[in-house]
């Protein structure tokens, strides 16, 4: 059986994606009687941030309009994730990232059959540990932890491969008209849009594997 293909257009800078990502998790496995192909896709929550980052508490206050709402912002984001686990370490961030090497590891691991791996380690590392994700070093070691060549990844993230290439995706999600994220694009016909509830998913791939199923067969040569 041909996979059901789910492509997650996410950035890892964005706490609503791991949420999303758990909710994303808890949908697939209501479903374990069809195999998924889960793809992440580069997006970018602010692609004014310059290569190097940008001091967190300026990030946030020019994001949300001073400390005291972006606190309360994420008090209600930290409340959300607490709901599916995840225990966000928000203090422990010092700089909002630029993500491009971040998206060019994710793309990389996708070949390796590691994605969900490189993903999961990149949030954590973010959001539980405060790690610098623009580091080659801190994404060589989350390559390395699952399963990649650290080495060779801290090598070509030395290089510009595929930085063209993660430019096109974040173009084409923009003239997808996706200005927010997570957005789940399910059996490519079939977009939910944020952090939605597993169930939200779960009906989302029945509408998919409903419509895959009305497809009329192509005649063959």
């Amino acid at each position: 059986m041909t996979p059901m293909t789910i492509d997650v257009v996410s950035d890892v800078m964005c706490p609503w994606c791991y949420i999303g990502k758990r909710r994303l998790d808890a949908a697939l496995a209501m479903r374990g009687d069809i195999a998924f192909d889960v793809r992440w896709r580069a997006f970018k929550l602010d692609p004014t941030i310059p290569k190097g980052g940008i001091d967190r508490e300026t990030y946030l206050s020019n994001k949300f309009g001073g400390p005291e709402r972006a606190a309360g912002v994420y008090a209600r984001i930290a409340e959300a994730g607490e709901a599916e686990g995840l225990a966000f370490n928000f203090p422990a961030i010092r700089r909002s990232p630029n993500t491009t090497d971040a998206h060019r590891l994710i793309r990389w691991s996708y070949g390796q059959k590691v994605q969900d791996a490189v993903v999961e380690g990149l949030f954590k590392a973010f959001f539980m540990d405060g790690a610098d994700i623009e580091d080659h070093e801190t994404l060589g070691d989350i390559a390395g932890d699952a399963g990649m060549d650290a080495a060779l990844v801290r090598e070509v993230l030395d290089s510009d491969a595929d930085v063209a290439t993660i430019e096109q995706e974040l173009s084409l999600a923009k003239e997808m008209g996706i200005d927010g994220v997570p957005c789940f694009i399910i059996g490519a016909r079939v977009a939910v849009m944020g952090a939605q509830e597993p169930d939200v998913l779960l009906s989302a791939i029945e509408k998919a594997e409903a419509t895959a199923d009305l497809e009329p067969e192509r005649p063959t040569d």
